[in-house]
């Protein structure tokens, strides 16, 4: 018979219940002992687990407050791994301030590399552009081959490597409504000594043109002495004494700028003794074997960059030693096999006093020039449109369809400077004016003939960086002038080019 036991209640409660009480309570103490060992055991593992990076943000605290003992403790979080950048090397030159020279017979410009030592530095008033920071792109990717007709402008890096000096010009040449622009690459500066490379400046004309999302065109020139054949006068410049020197140099760039270079120019004028001075004198056909060894390489490291032959100096003189007439130049070129390793026709013209429309057989006489060349003795080297045609029609005849690259082309004007370089008196005959209406009537032309891709005003900021001297046979054609104003034809550029991209755009 079961026991039974008396509850406080009163009621009879059987022992079997009394048991079964007995029984859930041992359990419940027992699962409760077990949760406890188990949580202690968690905690213990998530502390030992965790003690390596409280010890690190330690550590790292205590290293910021010995490092600033005047701040309040801060803890510094972990950030990415951030690799160390490139050392440029400080010791190596600066170009120098060219001292201008005599005029050759070609009446062409000289580029003059300035610093800012002892000439004003371009800077663009603020008012005068566009506030709104473009995000920079992401990469550049190589241009469109189409060769619908593109216009930029050459823009001279500060010789003090000024960042906002820089993005200043680039914004005035984003306000100009232009995609393209030039820059010219120094080898001589660049790289000073063998393998010794200073890229101050090419990296920050780089970084802005990158910024402001430009097309960039490279126009490399111009040997160092280590490069130059022996022998050699090195008071000119010229080519490297081993084309594969060169070709490695171009090979430097577009691997450092890799995916970024649109266009490179294959040295420049090197119809011309000034810069093409070597022991084997002046030869289309050992230039046109670097462009070819150039080429080929560029097919290789950047099958999208534009290559273009290096524009040939508009010239009467053709003597085969101080100058080669460039018609006969670019014949000896394509005769050399030219046309197969290109994509462009460089070209250039500095467009004296003549109109651009007007051929040199048919110039309108002004009996007031200054400048009597066009007018008293004829010939094609005067005229923007004669110099390009006659181009054109040596590359037709040959079988070709290339079209010109004009590297550079503009109208000189000293009506704000106060005088003009020695051989450059053209630049009297030009107003202001004139000037902003020659370069809208060029643009026009060079359109409507379809044989010209690219085409470069020359040039946005020389004025300024050299301080507007009239000595500077650069100054007259800059479009920013004295007091940072920009003259005439800046304006009438930006305008057109606003219409031509409204006109392409439908």
């Amino acid at each position: 018979m079961a026991t039974q036991t008396q509850s406080a209640t009163g009621k009879v409660r059987p022992a079997a219940a009394r048991q079964t009480q007995r029984q859930v309570r041992n359990f419940v103490l027992i699962w409760t002992f077990i949760t406890l060992i188990m949580g202690l055991a968690t905690f213990v593992a998530i502390y030992f687990a965790y003690q390596p990076n409280i010890n690190t943000a330690n550590a790292e605290v205590a290293l910021n407050n010995n490092n600033n003992p005047s701040s309040d403790p801060v803890l510094v979080i972990a950030s990415p791994t951030v690799l160390p950048t490139e050392v440029l090397p400080t010791s190596s030159p600066v170009p120098p301030t060219d001292v201008p020279t005599d005029t050759p017979p070609t009446d062409a410009p000289v580029e003059n590399d300035t610093t800012t030592e002892g000439v004003a530095v371009a800077q663009v008033d603020p008012t005068d552009v566009p506030t709104n920071t473009p995000e920079p792109a992401p990469t550049f990717t190589p241009p469109d081959e189409d060769e619908t007709f593109r216009v930029g402008i050459q823009v001279q890096v500060p010789g003090d490597f000024n960042p906002d000096v820089m993005e200043g010009d680039l914004r005035a040449v984003q306000q100009m409504n232009l995609n393209w622009v030039k820059i010219q690459a120094r080898w001589e500066f660049i790289e000073p000594e063998p393998g010794q490379y200073d890229f101050r400046g090419l990296d920050l004309a780089m970084e802005k043109v990158r910024f402001f999302q430009k097309s960039p065109m490279l126009s490399i020139v111009t040997a160092p002495d280590w490069a130059r054949e022996s022998g050699v006068n090195l008071d000119e410049h010229g080519p490297a004494a081993s084309n594969e020197t060169y070709v490695n140099f171009v090979r430097t760039l577009l691997q450092r700028y890799e995916g970024q270079i649109y266009g490179v120019e294959v040295w420049n004028e090197q119809n011309l003794d000034r810069e093409w001075t070597s022991t084997r004198g002046l030869s289309a056909q050992n230039y046109v074997s670097l462009l070819r060894e150039t080429y080929n390489m560029v097919q290789v490291e950047s099958p999208g960059t534009i290559v273009i032959s290096g524009a040939l100096a508009p010239t009467g003189l053709d003597d085969g030693i101080g100058a080669i007439d460039d018609f006969r130049y670019m014949q000896l070129m394509i005769d050399a096999g030219m046309l197969d390793v290109v994509d462009c026709v460089g070209a250039h013209h500095n467009g004296i006093n003549v109109p651009p429309l007007e051929r040199f057989d048919n110039v309108t006489n002004q009996p007031d020039a200054i400048f009597r060349g066009p007018f008293d003795n004829p010939h094609h080297s005067w005229s923007f449109r004669s110099t390009l045609e006659g181009y054109t029609q040596r590359v037709r005849n040959a079988g070709s369809d290339k079209k010109l690259c004009v590297t550079e082309f503009g109208w000189p004007s000293s009506e704000d400077i106060g005088g003009y370089p020695r051989g450059f008196e053209f630049a009297a005959d030009n107003s202001l004016e004139e000037q902003a209406t020659y370069f809208v009537q060029a643009l026009d032309w060079m359109e409507q003939s379809g044989d010209v891709w690219l085409a470069f005003i020359w040039n946005l900021n020389y004025g300024p960086q050299a301080g507007w001297d009239q000595n500077n046979d650069n100054v007259p054609y800059s479009l920013i002038g004295p007091n940072f104003n920009f003259r005439p034809a800046y304006d009438a550029v930006r305008d057109w080019a606003a219409d031509y991209r409204a006109r392409i755009s439908n």
